[in-house]
Formats: C-alpha cells, sequence, structure tokens
C-alpha cells in the first residue's frame, strides 16, 4: 500500500500539493487526473522522492520514503517522469539495462541478463533492441522507456503522463502493455493521465485532484458522471456507457 499523510509540497512560497492524505491499496492501476496544476504530477513526484514533502509523509508499505535508503527504495518502487534526458545514442538495450542499477550498482552481471531480455520482448521490442533511441518512433521510445522500469522489478509502478505525445495507437498500445503488467505481473501502477476516458476505460481506481487537494477518489463509475465531472474541472459533459466503460463527451 502507498500511503500519503497530510502530505504538503511548496514551490517557494506556493502551495502544490495541499494537505494531501491518500491510500493507494496495492494492485491494479490507479490514475490520477484533474486540471491543469492540480498538484497531479507534484504529488507523484513527492510520492517518488523526486520532490521533498514540505510536510507529512508518505509510506510504501509501511517504509517512509524520506528516510528509507535509496536502494531499499528502488527495489521496491519505480518511477517516470514526464521528460527523460537521457542520451540520444543509447541503445533500447542499454537503456533497458539501467533499470538494473538499483540491483546491479552500475554493474551488471550475468543474473541481470534475463530481466533485460524479458523486459524487452515483454514490451515487443526484440526488433529494435539494438537501435540507437533517436532512429525510434515516439511510441517505440516510450514502450523502451517503460520496459526500463519494468526492468527495475519493483511491485509500485508510478509513471507520470506516460501517453504524453501519443497518437492514439500508440497510446491504446501503451494502455494495455500497462494492464497486462498489473494483471499478469502483479505490479501496482499509479499514473497520471490527462485523458479521462483511457482513465476510465483501463484504471481500477481513479483519484481527481484540484487546486492541490484530492477533491474525489472511487473506481471509474463514481467518477465518470456528470455533476462529477462539473466539480472536478469546471466543464459540462454527457457520459455515455459503451461496451461496459463509462465515456464521457465534452459539449462545445
Amino acid at each position: 500500500m502507498i500511503e500519503a499523510l497530510g502530505v504538503t509540497c511548496r514551490y517557494g512560497a506556493t502551495v502544490v500539493v495541499d494537505d494531501v492524505t491518500l491510500r493507494l491499496p496495492a494492485g491494479g492501476i490507479t490514475s490520477i487526473i484533474g486540471p491543469n496544476g492540480a498538484g497531479k504530477s507534484s504529488l507523484l513526484s513527492v510520492i517518488s522522492r523526486l520532490l521533498p514533502a514540505a510536510s507529512g509523509r508518505v509510506l510504501v508499505d509501511g517504509m517512509d520514503v524520506a528516510v528509507t535508503p535509496g536502494d531499499v527504495l528502488a527495489r521496491r518502487l519505480s518511477s517516470l517522469r514526464q521528460d527523460n534526458h537521457l542520451p540520444a545514442r543509447l541503445t533500447v538495450r542499454d537503456l533497458v539495462a539501467f533499470g538494473r542499477y538499483p540491483h546491479s550498482k552500475g554493474r551488471p552481471t550475468a543474473a541481470d541478463r534475463p530481466h533485460v531480455e524479458r523486459a524487452i520482448s515483454y514490451l515487443g521490442l526484440e526488433a529494435q533492441a539494438d537501435r540507437f533511441l533517436d532512429e525510434l518512433s515516439g511510441g517505440q521510445r516510450q514502450r523502451a522507456f517503460i520496459a526500463m522500469v519494468l526492468c527495475q522489478d519493483t511491485d509500485y509502478v508510478l509513471l507520470d503522463e506516460p501517453l504524453n505525445n501519443l497518437d492514439m495507437r500508440h497510446a491504446v498500445a501503451i494502455m494495455r502493455l500497462l494492464r497486462r503488467a498489473a494483471t499478469e505481473l502483479g505490479k501496482t501502477i499509479v499514473l497520471v493521465l490527462h485523458d479521462l476516458n483511457f482513465a476510465s476505460c483501463h484504471s481500477d481506481r481513479i483519484v481527481a485532484m484540484r487546486e492541490g487537494r484530492v477533491v474525489m477518489q472511487g473506481p471509474p463509475e463514481a467518477i465518470m458522471r456528470p455533476e462529477a465531472l462539473r466539480e472536478i474541472f469546471d466543464i459540462e459533459a454527457s457520459v455515455h456507457e459503451i461496451g461496459g466503460d463509462r465515456i464521457a463527451v465534452f459539449y462545445r
């Protein structure tokens, strides 16, 4: 379980996460949604210790992320930011191998190789494994970064806008892969998403934020309601059930 207990985060004098208490049970996919500036990415960064909390605590299976040794935490929780700056002349295999760093400390052994190859295969990147990152399409590159995170072999996987800049086909493919990882590998996956309908169709739980606070949470059917979307986004929408999923259609 991931627990945020009274977490506040500031950029200077500006509060971006405001006294958030949140419990995310192990297993499945949780999507964090909300308007721009709601604090979604900042909360995810505090959970993954990329940003310090001004107050409050984050616990991962009872471990306080602020004081847990980095190598211990990195074996339980992995994260991927929106913007990843790594040398473009890395191959896919080299990138994915970075995921083994918490285990190998930068000196991969023969024991790490099966993990790398398994992650490459799981993301369907065998044909691209020896290509450089700048030779890949956006969808292939994003799959390579997700393979790196899965190669870290953690129980908890945090992804900030994993669908950013992807076309519809690649976005659907990524969400299906994450669903597989949650179901087949037993991962707990927490995402920040802007697309409500992707969150609705692929998530077990949705957490809605606004102005730094959690304003609503629950299964998709609890969030994908016109009155709830009005409260979260200040916008009128109709919600239709299609194939068992709730889809929001926004008015002009």
